[in-house]
């Protein structure tokens, strides 16, 4: 198999996705292994990959192996399979907290190790991916963990201590928006508009937005300034988020992120 999975959960799904959409690997070039029956099979009727729910058999028989289980049972993951693990291969991780040089002592050798960040939005393939490598991966191993990590969004290699501050700002940052887009629903909703076009209205404006941001190059606070006409609604609206705290909440609860995905 030229490519394994140790969990085979949303964020996974999400990777498969884009790398058979992207033509990256076939489906049969696949390994899924997971202790969950259902979890397996999911992955399994959607994609058409190889499962197993036998942890060793994905690590020994990949190329490159993504572990996407969650960051508490890494240690014990790695203990599992490190037996496995052989030195040629890449090992993809997708858990906060877990450094190259914790990841490097739990393995015990040499083993090249790619750590990324990835967010959910990779489920659409409009995810957002940091990434950083140890000093085992190659300049060649690099670009190729690249491009399969582009298959399903876009990739930035960072250093490594701004791993943290990658979890805040795109990591868990679609929770934020997507309570935004709640609330802009449900005030829309208050206002008489039918909730399933309330959604599409609240998620639409911010989808576009992000767009602006994204191909104009433009500041946000330019783009802020261009929609709000002097006297008009939307420097009411902009006057009220200011008053109750938007800027600094948003900044508060990324801290806490931040700092919780240092400590895990």
């Amino acid at each position: 198999m030229k490519l394994g999975f140790i969990g085979t959960g949303n964020m996974a799904g999400a990777i498969m996705g884009g790398i058979i959409k992207n033509e990256i690997f076939k489906p049969e070039e696949i390994i899924g292994a997971d202790i969950s029956e259902a979890g397996r099979q999911r992955v399994k009727e959607i994609y058409g990959i190889h499962v197993t729910d036998d942890n060793k058999k994905a690590a020994a028989e990949a190329e490159v192996l993504v572990l996407s289980v969650k960051p508490q049972y890494y240690a014990e993951t790695i203990a599992e399979i490190r037996d496995c693990v052989r030195e040629d291969q890449i090992i993809i991780t997708i858990a906060p907290g877990k450094t190259l040089s914790w990841l490097g002592e739990q393995f015990g050798k040499s083993v090249k190790i790619v750590r990324t960040m990835p967010n959910t939005p990779a489920l659409v393939g409009e995810g957002m991916t940091a990434a950083c490598v140890n000093e085992y991966v190659t300049e060649e191993e690099r670009a190729y963990a690249l491009k399969i990590l582009s298959s399903f969004g876009k990739v930035e290699f960072v250093p490594e201590n701004l791993i943290d501050a990658v979890v805040a700002v795109s990591g868990s940052a679609p929770a934020y928006v997507f309570m935004f887009i709640e609330a802009m629903a449900d005030a829309a909703v208050a206002e008489g508009m039918p909730r399933a076009q309330a959604y599409q209205f609240a998620a639409q404006a911010v989808y576009g937005s992000a767009k602006m941001v994204m191909e104009t190059g433009k500041h946000p606070g330019e783009l802020k300034d261009m929609v709000c006409s002097p006297a008009g609604t939307t420097i009411e609206a902009v006057a009220v988020l200011e008053e109750r705290g938007l800027r600094s909440a948003v900044i508060e609860a990324m801290r806490v992120c931040a700092e919780v995905s240092r400590t895990m």
